[in-house]
Order: C-alpha cells, then structure tokens, then sequence
C-alpha cells in the first residue's frame, strides 16, 4: 500500500474534479504526463490495496433534498461485529469506524430527506437494541488531501 510520486500526484489531482469532456480520464492523464491506461490502472490498484476506499463522485445531498449527520454508538465490545453488521447492512450508512472511546462506532448516515434521518435511527436502535446518537452538521467545511510528490 505504499504510494509513489506518481500516484501522489494522480490523487492530488483528482480531487480538483474530472473534466467534462467525451474521455476524462485521458485528459488528467494528458495534464499529469501519463497514459490514460496507466492512469486506470493505477486508480484501479489503488483501489484494490485499500490505499482508496472509494472513487466518485460526491454529491451535496441536502442542496439535492436529502440529509447526512454523523452519529455514533455505545456498542459493548463483544457485541461490536454484529451490531457493525446490522448498522453496514442498511442502504443510508455511508461508511463506519471503530474507535478507541466510549462511543466505540461512528457512522454517516445520508437519506433523502430530514425524516429519513429520524426513521434510519429508529430502525437501527430498534434492530440492535442500543442508543443512537446524533450529531448533525452545524458547519461545512472541505478539507483536502494534499500529498507531497
């Protein structure tokens, strides 16, 4: 999972967004000085070692109607993988994390709408028996991911 200058440069790159253009991905190769094959190729490695967990869009789901909040969990350690498996198996949970805290599971939940949030909650209090807690964003703020090359 190490990362060469080149792929430094390609990840920085590609949060600056994709051209629209009929063959994006030729044009940033074209900007970095590569092959658009070699670009594929290395995402897709980049992909398939785990050094990315995802590549995609990234959508503001409230300016589109929906809603995100970040919430977290109490989940007793022996119970922890079947409550990560309850709460990963519904469609609104973006992403989650174990941490070393009291509130030992955070997660992202994005829906539709407001009410999907309350009913996304709801479901997973119901089906793991354990409280949710909300944290909905106050403030939005992007931060980059700059890596040196």
């Amino acid at each position: 999972m190490a990362m060469d200058a080149v792929d430094r440069r390609i990840v920085n790159a590609l949060q600056d967004g994709l051209p629209v253009c009929e063959r994006p991905f030729l044009a940033v190769a074209a900007a970095l000085d590569l092959d658009e094959g070699e670009l594929i190729a290395r995402l897709d490695a980049l992909l398939a070692d785990g050094t990315l967990s995802r590549f995609g869009p990234l959508f503001d789901a409230e300016k589109l109607g929906g809603a995100f909040t970040l919430a977290a969990m109490q989940v007793p350690a022996a119970e922890f993988d079947r409550v990560a498996a309850q709460v990963n198996a519904l469609p609104a949970v973006a992403h989650n994390y174990a941490r070393d805290h009291a509130l030992n599971m955070w997660f992202v939940l994005g829906t539709e709408s407001r009410a999907g949030i309350a009913a996304a909650i709801a479901r997973i209090e119901r089906e793991t028996g354990i409280p949710v807690l909300a944290f909905p964003k106050e403030r939005e703020y992007f931060v980059a991911l700059k890596l040196s090359a």
